[in-house]
Order: C-alpha cells, then sequence, then structure tokens
C-alpha cells in the first residue's frame, strides 16, 4: 500500500509529530502546545505546534478523541475541523468541556484530538429546475423512525 506525502512544519520543537497510535488507525494523533484547564461549558482555541502542506484533492479532517468525549465530556466544536489543501497556517482545535460540573486540565503533549487525511472531490454544481425523484423525497429529520 503506497502512503500519501504530507509535508509538516513542526511550529514548536518540543512536541511530537502527529502519529498513528496503532496499525490500520485512520486518525494521527495531534497534541497540544501548552498546560491549560476547561471550565465547564468553557471552549478554547487549543494550538498544535504544526503546520502541513497537503496536495491538491485532499483535506485533513480534525476529528474528537472519544475517550476525552466518554471520560470526560470534551470535544470539538466544529466536528470535524476542515484543513484545506492551500491552508498553511497553525493547525489548531476549538476544544469544549461539556461537563457540567467539572474542570479538565491538559499537560503540554496531551493528546486532544486526531487527524484524519481524505481525498476529495470537486463538484460542479448544475442548477436545474427540479431535482430527479428518490425513494426517499424531501424526508428529513427523523423520517426513518426514532430508534
Amino acid at each position: 500500500m503506497s502512503q500519501l506525502k504530507v509535508l509538516i512544519k513542526r511550529l514548536d520543537p518540543s512536541v511530537p509529530l502527529p502519529h498513528y497510535a496503532k496499525g490500520g488507525d485512520a486518525g494521527a494523533d495531534l497534541v497540544t502546545t501548552k498546560d491549560f484547564t476547561l471550565a465547564p461549558g468553557e471552549r478554547a482555541l487549543i494550538p498544535t505546534g504544526i503546520s502541513i502542506a497537503l496536495p491538491d484533492g485532499y483535506v485533513a479532517l480534525v476529528h474528537p478523541r472519544s475517550g476525552l468525549a466518554i471520560k470526560h465530556g470534551v470535544t470539538l466544536v466544529n466536528t470535524p475541523g476542515t484543513i484545506d489543501a492551500g491552508y498553511r497556517g497553525e493547525i489548531a482545535c476549538i476544544l469544549i468541556n461539556h461537563d457540567s460540573k467539572e474542570s479538565i486540565a491538559f499537560k503540554k503533549g496531551d493528546r486532544i484530538a486526531q487527524l484524519v487525511i481524505q481525498q476529495v472531490e470537486r463538484a460542479e454544481f448544475i442548477e436545474v429546475e427540479e431535482l430527479p425523484g428518490s425513494g426517499r423525497g424531501s424526508d428529513g429529520f427523523g423520517s426513518t423512525g426514532v430508534a
């Protein structure tokens, strides 16, 4: 299997580069560059100390870590965060603490999110008067039942 080559710039030399924890993982771990605490309901923009250069036709998606979500109620506000191929700035994560009672403290180097790289298609949008029919039609939220 060939691997996509992603150019990466370490903006903080003390943090590790993103890495896959286990073989077959889709997401590479991102870490924080600083110590911080999130109070209940608080959100904060947290730097990761890296920037990347993706080839055209690719996107990096920043996803929350499931362990932080289930154990502490911490997730990303804009899930997934989108890093376009042309963006060269620092990757940062907008974390939020959904726990109603407990603050959570993070230390520099703690894993806060994961980065998934995907190939994307560019669409040509064609305006029409009517869309073709489908089995679902315009049925939306909850249309397939509650469970």
